[in-house]
């Protein structure tokens, strides 16, 4: 399932699921233009791209909750690339958790987002997919799923995210656009350093998902070329333990 050629743009590609993904569609034989707020980052990303497959790629520093920015990413990747056939709405974050200490700051971070910023780059996203029937891929969560009581508001944005990427589907579908979510749980990346240890540093390898494993998901959505795939969770073998 190869995605030779192909022109993709992956937010929050500069750490964790997002750069695994770049990873896995760079080595399916993709173009890929990397977005997130760290450009150092992201350039040394790219180089490891180059370096190891052989890809073209494009650096984008884009803060996904600036609209106008959202909108140059993709313009920039559709210049740069003569199109767009995948977009990843991977970039997301969770700040806080009881909903009467959380502050209205990590209320709209959560918001600006994992919302506003799904969005942008959607809607920014979507005419250049239905010219190619490209594929839209989203990043949902098992906190999009099932109550979510360590964090409410997290858990929330989650479900808009898939509850929109479900309703898209819906509209862009008889355009020739596919529309996934895939829906992780733990997973050993950075997520979290924002308030104490990251799920990198609490949990030990084989302990819960890597990286990799969401980003397998992901390029095999992104490699479908008439069917869609509609939502692929990837759970932890022990997450209903007890349940």
């Amino acid at each position: 399932m190869s995605l030779e050629d192909s022109a993709t743009v992956v937010t929050g590609a500069s750490s964790g699921i997002g750069e695994a993904t770049a990873h896995e569609l760079a080595g399916r034989g993709a173009r890929v233009a990397l977005a997130a707020r760290s450009e150092d980052r992201l350039a040394a990303i790219a180089d490891d791209l180059e370096r190891e497959y052989g890809a073209e790629t494009l650096v984008v520093p884009t803060d996904v909750r600036d609209e106008a920015a959202v909108e140059e990413l993709i313009e920039t990747a559709v210049d740069a690339f003569g199109g767009l056939d995948v977009l990843v709405n991977n970039a997301g974050l969770g700040r806080g958790g009881e909903v009467a200490d959380l502050s209205t700051e990590d209320y709209r971070a959560m918001m600006d987002t994992n919302v506003d910023g799904v969005f942008f780059a959607t809607r920014a996203a979507l005419p250049h997919l239905e010219a190619t029937d490209g594929n839209l891929i989203f990043v949902g969560s098992f906190a999009g799923q099932y109550p979510r009581p360590g964090n409410p508001v997290y858990a929330a944005t989650k479900w808009w995210v898939r509850g929109f990427a479900h309703g898209v589907e819906g509209q862009a579908g008889p355009d020739g656009v596919g529309v996934t979510v895939v829906n992780p749980t733990e997973v050993r990346t950075e997520f979290g350093a924002d308030e104490g240890d990251s799920f990198a540093e609490r949990f030990e390898p084989g302990e819960v998902s890597e990286p990799e494993e969401i980003a397998d998901a992901i390029g095999f959505a992104a490699a479908q070329d008439h069917s869609t795939v509609h939502e692929i969770d990837v759970y932890r073998r022990d997450k209903f333990e007890g349940w």
